[in-house]
């Protein structure tokens, strides 16, 4: 199941789904485009890079 943040900025917004080893992400306004798939390791280092201001 996807979920969708209840703030948006800019009206800039994405969906994140969790799984078993991966976590999923996909645009909230074009979901046709598709979804990208993270390990999770991959959105563990992506999260902390975000929390860090590394990015």
């Amino acid at each position: 199941m996807f979920l969708t943040s209840s703030y948006t900025q800019l009206e800039n917004c994405v969906e994140v789904a969790g799984g078993p080893g991966a976590t999923a992400v996909r645009d909230s306004k074009n979901r046709e485009l598709g979804t990208l798939l993270f390990t999770s390791v991959e959105w563990s280092r992506f999260l902390d890079a975000v929390k860090h201001d590394e990015l």
